[in-house]
C-alpha cells in the first residue's frame, strides 16, 4: 500500500461516500473507486460494505483507517521536523575537540547559541588523534584539530591561528615584562602536560638548539590543572594562547612571549569530504569561519 492510497481510505471513509471523495481530493469517482479496489487486493480484505450507500466501512477497513491516519500523521511530523532543520529551528551539532581546541569553541557556541537557541550543542571531549577516526565512523560530524589530517576522506577549514605562551603568576619575577628570552628560562620550574605531542618536542628541541636546561619539575594531565599550579607560583609554563585567555584578561596570569620561540598552532574544523553536512553543522562552520577573520 501507499501513501496515496491511504489518503483516498481517510477520504472516502471520512466523507461517506466515493463522489464526495473524489470531489474532496479532485479526482474522478473511478479513480478514487480503483484506487480502494487495488488496496483491497493487496491486503485480501473487503474495506466498505458496499451494499451500503453512506461508505460504511467493514471492521477491516475501521482497522486500516486508524493505522492510516497514523501514517498520514507521522508522515506530516516527518516534514515539519525536516522544514524545522533546514529553518535552523530544530537540530543538533555534534563535535569532537581535545582540551585544548574546546577553548576555541567556547565564543563560537555562544554566538551560535545566540542566534540559533533551539539548536542542541553536543561537544565530546576525545583525543586529538583519535577526532579523525571519529569523524570516519560518523560518531560526530564535525571536529576541532590543530593539524591538517591526512585521511584523504576528509575536508579540513583553518579557521585561527594559536601560539604557545609563557604564561606566570602575576608575583612572578618576570611578570613586569612582556617577552623574555630562553637563556632567561634557564633556572626557571616548568609545569607540562604530561602527553606526549609535537609541540611539546619542538619545545625541547628549541632549548637543547640554544642549549638551555628545560626543568620540567611537574607534569599534570591537563591544562586547567597546570594553570591553577602555575597560579600559586609553583612554576611556570608554556601552554596554548587560547587557553589561558581568560586567566590572562582578569590578571590572574601573566603572559609573555619567548623570543626565540615562535611555534604557531592552526586550528581546523574537519568533516567528511562526500558526505553532506547537516543544516545545523553547515550553520556552525558559517559562524566558526565569520568569527575567525
Amino acid at each position: 500500500m501507499d501513501i496515496n492510497q491511504l489518503e483516498v481510505l481517510i477520504a472516502v471513509a471520512r466523507e461517506k461516500s466515493f463522489s464526495r471523495a473524489a470531489e474532496v481530493l479532485g479526482r474522478t469517482q473511478p479513480a478514487v473507486s480503483q484506487a480502494i479496489r487495488r488496496l483491497e487486493l493487496e491486503i485480501g480484505e473487503k474495506l466498505f460494505d458496499r451494499s451500503s450507500k453512506d461508505g460504511t466501512l467493514t471492521s477491516s477497513g475501521e482497522v486500516l483507517v486508524e493505522y492510516a491516519r497514523q501514517m498520514l500523521n507521522l508522515r506530516h511530523a516527518a516534514n515539519t521536523a525536516l522544514r524545522e532543520m533546514k529553518s535552523l529551528q530544530h537540530g543538533k551539532v555534534t563535535i569532537s575537540a581535545n582540551e585544548h581546541t574546546v577553548f576555541y569553541l567556547l565564543p563560537v557556541i555562544e554566538e551560535y547559541r545566540r542566534q540559533h537557541p533551539t539548536i542542541k550543542i553536543e561537544v565530546q571531549r576525545g583525543a586529538a588523534s583519535r577526532i579523525p577516526d571519529q569523524i570516519t565512523a560518523r560518531e560526530v560530524e564535525l571536529g576541532v584539530i590543530s593539524f591538517k589530517p591526512s585521511d584523504a576522506t576528509l575536508r579540513s577549514v583553518s579557521v585561527l591561528n594559536d601560539e604557545l605562551q609563557l604564561i606566570v603568576s602575576p608575583e612572578h619575577q618576570l611578570a613586569g615584562r612582556s617577552s623574555v628570552s630562553i637563556k632567561d628560562l634557564a633556572s626557571e620550574t616548568f609545569i607540562a602536560h604530561n602527553a606526549p605531542s609535537p609541540y611539546r618536542q619542538k619545545v625541547i628541541e628549541t632549548f637543547a638548539k640554544y642549549d638551555t636546561r628545560l626543568n620540567i619539575s611537574v607534569e599534570l594531565p591537563s591544562l586547567e590543572a597546570i594553570k591553577r599550579m602555575v597560579e600559586t607560583g609553583i612554576g611556570v609554563a608554556l601552554v596554548p594562547k587560547l587557553s589561558a585567555k581568560s586567566e590572562i584578561a582578569t590578571r590572574q596570569l601573566v603572559g609573555l612571549s619567548v623570543k626565540e620561540m615562535k611555534l604557531e598552532r592552526k586550528l581546523n574544523i574537519v568533516y567528511r569530504k562526500n558526505s553532506v553536512l547537516s543544516h545545523a553543522s553547515q550553520e556552525f562552520l558559517r559562524i566558526a569561519k565569520e568569527l575567525g577573520k
